[in-house]
């Protein structure tokens, strides 16, 4: 499969960072100021050469093979106003990172095309989303970890890492996190994490060696997609604590790779255990990395792009291994 250059946007720095590993150049779109989705190749990550800023007004004159959007407004808006009508002609993806938010089973999605395919990045997501006439695949996560980082769980706390919780409320669990943290020492890292007492925003690329000094991490988070510093802390053998909602009883087995349940008071019980119990933690933990890094290697990641790539643009998909 030749080498795509590829338009997109930076919608999750750490879901580009993890699909810039495929072997394609992702242009990614800028804007001046560098505003919420316009950031292209900007902030703290460990981009590659493969990762090239693209400001908007260029857009135009730059030829690609694929376009792939990650949010309503790039689909809905920026295609007509920054690409050709020769560019919206070209292979189309869209990835849908999050669950349906106006309603949880009947939304309809906002592509309704059949010349789009339409990724989801969990199963559960594809389930609930009512995505009509457009063909849909699903490509789970697929996440890296330095391997020198393990899991360490010396220090008798639990640790939630969640952006901007405050504003987010029940979805994101708000209210859970309180009610667990009277009974639990809870530390809170994330963009904003000091407004609710929290120690504040902790780089991509310095969190798993931070993580690792925890007991474990907590999941307060009611409804969203499968996030992505779950399986990041999985993977260097953090326990895991989290709600039984959406993808998540698919990756933690209760009791064995983690605690999952819809009992707050259940979850709050299994915190405690992890405190008092650090070979249990232990144990828990290296169960919870093997079954994560089983599912969501980057190379099965990187594969299943390759795959749906080569399936929008007529190419043909090789299994070839990340960046």
């Amino acid at each position: 499969m030749r080498r795509l250059n590829i338009l997109t946007w930076h919608t999750h720095g750490s879901y580009l960072y993890y699909l810039s590993q495929a072997p394609h150049n992702f242009h990614v779109a800028s804007k001046p100021g560098r505003p919420p989705g316009y950031g292209g190749r900007c902030g703290h990550m460990p981009w590659a050469e493969n990762v090239i800023d693209m400001p908007v007004e260029e857009i135009r004159h730059r030829q690609f093979d694929c376009i792939l959007y990650q949010d309503d407004h790039q689909y809905l808006h920026d295609r007509f106003e920054f690409l050709t009508e020769t560019q919206r002609a070209l292979p189309q993806i869209y990835i849908e990172h999050d669950t349906p938010r106006d309603h949880p089973t009947d939304m309809r999605h906002p592509v309704d095309a059949s010349d789009v395919l339409l990724v989801h990045v969990t199963h559960f997501n594809a389930l609930m989303w009512d995505s009509g006439r457009t063909p849909t695949r699903v490509i789970e996560h697929g996440v890296i970890v330095p391997p020198s980082v393990t899991y360490r769980g010396e220090r008798e706390r639990g640790l939630v890492v969640i952006n901007n919780l405050a504003s987010r409320g029940r979805r994101l669990g708000g209210d859970v996190f309180a009610r667990a943290r009277e009974e639990v020492p809870l530390d809170l890292v994330g963009m904003g994490a000091e407004t609710l007492g929290g120690i504040g925003e902790v780089q991509h690329a310095a969190l798993p060696a931070f993580t690792a000094d925890y007991r474990f991490v907590f999941n307060p988070i009611r409804y969203t997609s499968l996030g992505l510093a779950v399986i990041e802390a999985m993977m260097i053998g953090m326990p895991m604590v989290a709600l039984a909602t959406t993808e998540m009883p698919t990756v933690i087995e209760n009791g064995r790779s983690g605690f999952v349940d819809t009992n707050v008071g259940a979850l709050i019980d299994s915190m405690k255990q992890l405190l008092r119990d650090p070979a249990l933690a232990r144990e828990v933990g290296e169960n919870g990395r093997r079954r994560v890094l089983e599912r969501f290697h980057i190379d099965r990641f990187v594969a299943d792009w390759n795959a749906a790539f080569a399936a929008v643009t007529g190419l043909t998909a090789v299994r070839t291994r990340a960046a």
